[in-house]
């Protein structure tokens, strides 16, 4: 399996190691399942085949662009560089990360995780609620839900949650972003899927008015 290290400090978490825990409930088996299911359904188990990913992040606010920036991730090695502008810079993502590298790592952290949140649910050490039925903030569809929740220590946003709203193809459809102080709540769609070499990427993110769009584009998967 590759290393794949995407966000805070991630641990990889292989698909059956609860299989080997003494202690667990059938509760937090159902629920480990559910969230081993999402990342499937968007295409986990063909993550392993991926030699490198190239997107570019963008963010627009109204009609203007603020945000531009392009990524080159090779997952064996876990050379990761930017290009911003006319700057490109080159990093190893690995757990001894140089102080100057830490800005570049953090932007590396947030734009990989909204390209590849899904996954996520596998890679770290998050925890998962129950499922439960809900009103999504978008759509306003009742849905499929759960919250996934992040350390109070370590990592660069500790604390943070999203409220995750998925069908029955378990397909993202919407989450709501919370941070850990409670002072901010940002709900996005997910939409605009593409199938990159069985990666099953949503390319954007869209605000409930439309005004403030994440996007991605130039994705190539290898």
């Amino acid at each position: 399996m590759k290393k794949a290290i995407l966000l805070l400090s991630i641990l990889f978490i292989i698909g059956c190691k609860n299989e080997n825990k003494e202690a667990t409930s059938s509760e937090e088996k159902q629920v480990e399942t559910l969230a081993q299911k999402i990342a499937w359904a968007h295409g986990f188990d063909n993550f392993e085949d991926v030699e490198e990913i190239k997107f570019t992040f963008n963010v627009r606010v109204g009609d203007s662009v603020r945000t531009s920036r392009s990524w080159h991730w090779k997952t064996n090695s876990d050379e990761i560089r930017l290009t911003e502008g006319d700057i490109s810079r080159t990093y190893i993502k690995d757990s001894s990360i140089a102080d100057d590298e830490k800005e570049l790592d953090q932007k590396f952290i947030n734009d990989s995780y909204w390209l590849l949140f899904p996954f996520q649910l596998v890679w770290s050490d998050a925890e998962i609620s129950e499922e439960k039925k809900a009103e999504a903030p978008i759509s306003k569809k009742e849905m499929r839900n759960i919250t996934v929740s992040y350390p109070s220590e370590g990592g660069y946003t500790p604390g943070d949650s999203y409220e995750i709203f998925f069908e029955d193809d378990l397909l993202l459809k919407e989450w709501i972003y919370k941070s850990a102080d409670g002072t901010r709540e940002s709900p996005t769609t997910w939409e605009n899927y593409e199938d990159f070499k069985g990666l099953k990427i949503a390319k954007s993110h869209k605000s409930p008015d439309g005004s403030f769009e994440l996007f991605f584009s130039g994705i190539e998967v290898n």
